[in-house]
């Protein structure tokens, strides 16, 4: 029997603060709390020497049932398809033109906060819609 509890989700990235509060809007996820004597995060990353900036950032799921994701930076930028993406469930239980326009109004939403959308794969009579997006960063995430 395992003993994992929980798993985490690691993305690499260049900027670990900005994309977590992305993926925070998207999922509804929160950022830990601010350390004490700052109004903000910005504000906390500011006051560091260049050698101790921010490698690293988490956010989480406030109910505690999602996993947690962890923002990394690392050197070298985006150069292919990511070998793991997220699906962000908008449509459970949705079929046909009722799933669609909820998937596209979410794209909308997910678009206004810096997404890009890349394409929208229609109902097929197998398989329902589903909208491939990227974050700001550029990883390839999907609506389904």
């Amino acid at each position: 029997m395992s003993s994992i509890k929980q798993i985490q989700i690691t993305f690499d990235c260049a900027e670990p603060a900005r994309l977590a509060a992305f993926w925070c809007e998207v999922l509804g996820y929160v950022l830990p709390p601010v350390p004490e004597g700052f109004a903000t995060w910005e504000d906390y990353h500011r006051s560091l020497p260049p050698e101790d900036q921010v490698t690293y950032f988490a956010c989480s799921d406030p109910s505690g049932t999602g996993p947690r994701l962890l923002f990394q930076r690392v050197p070298e930028g985006k150069v292919v398809k990511n070998r793991v993406h997220l699906d962000v469930r908008a449509g459970i239980g949705l079929v046909g033109e009722e799933r669609l326009a909820t998937l596209e109004a979410e794209c909308a939403r997910l678009v206004s906060l810096g997404a890009v959308h890349l394409y929208t794969q229609l109902a097929d009579g197998q398989e329902e819609s589903c909208i491939t997006m990227q974050d700001i960063e550029g990883n390839e995430f999907c609506l389904d």
